[in-house]
C-alpha cells in the first residue's frame, strides 16, 4: 500500500467508532500514513487494500508474529515453522450486505494458506469482540487462551491450514456459526470480493 495515495482512504475507517477495536479512533492522517509505512513488507507480508464491487472496502495485514507485540512471553504466544499473523479490517457501513464479512474472511485465509503458502494463521483479538470471534470459530481458528497483548486482553487463536480446508470446504464457506452467514448470502458475496492491492 502506498502512504500517500491510501492513508485518505483508510483513515476514516480507522477512526470510525465501529473500528475502535484497532485503537486508532483519535489518529491523523499522518498517524495512518505511519501505520502503513511500519507495517511488514517482502513476501509474505504486508498490508493489502481489498475491493467490492470495484469500491476499496477492507484492509488485511499479514505479519510474522514473532516480530510483533505477540513476541512478548507475556502473551502466550507459541511459535511454530510456517506461522503467519493476521490483522482485518472492514469498512464501516450504515448499509448491511448479508455475507460480506466472512466472503471476505474467506478470502484472506485463502490468500495466507494458497497464495502465502503458510501452515498456520495466528489471530490476537479484543476478548471483546464477539463477531469476529464468531468469525473466527466458523474458518477454523481455535482459541488458546486470553492474553495480555499490548494495551488489549486478546483472544490468541490459531488455524491450521489442515483445520481451515476442512471446515470451510476447501475454503469456499464457513461452518455453520451464530450469527455467520448463510451459504446463499455467502456466495453472492464471494463473487464481488476482488483481488486485492498490496
Amino acid at each position: 500500500m502506498d502512504p500517500d495515495a491510501h492513508a485518505p482512504v483508510i483513515h476514516p475507517w480507522l477512526t470510525h467508532p465501529k473500528s475502535v477495536f484497532w485503537e486508532m479512533l483519535e489518529a491523523s492522517l499522518e498517524d495512518v500514513k505511519t501505520l502503513i509505512r511500519d507495517a511488514q513488507t517482502g513476501s509474505p507480508y504486508g498490508m493489502r487494500l481489498g475491493y467490492f464491487d470495484g469500491v476499496p472496502q477492507f484492509l488485511f495485514e499479514l505479519y510474522d508474529p514473532a516480530q510483533s507485540e505477540l513476541a512478548d512471553p507475556a502473551t502466550g504466544y507459541v511459535a511454530a515453522e510456517g506461522d503467519i499473523g493476521m490483522h482485518l479490517l472492514v469498512a464501516p457501513s450504515d448499509v448491511r450486505t448479508p455475507g460480506f464479512t466472512a466472503a471476505v474472511m474467506l478470502h484472506i485465509m485463502r490468500t495466507a494458506f494458497t497464495i502465502a503458502g503458510v501452515r498456520r494463521v495466528v489471530v490476537e483479538p479484543d476478548v471483546r469482540n464477539v463477531h469476529v470471534h464468531q468469525l473466527n470459530a466458523a474458518v477454523g481458528f481455535t482459541v488458546a487462551g486470553d492474553y495480555p497483548v499490548g494495551t488489549k486482553t486478546a483472544r490468541l487463536s490459531y488455524c491450521l491450514r489442515e483445520d481451515f480446508m476442512r471446515l470451510t470446504e476447501g475454503g469456499r464457506r464457513p461452518a455453520e456459526v451464530a450469527g455467520v452467514a448463510d451459504a446463499a448470502e455467502l456466495t453472492d458475496a464471494a463473487a464481488r470480493v476482488e483481488n486485492v492491492e498490496a
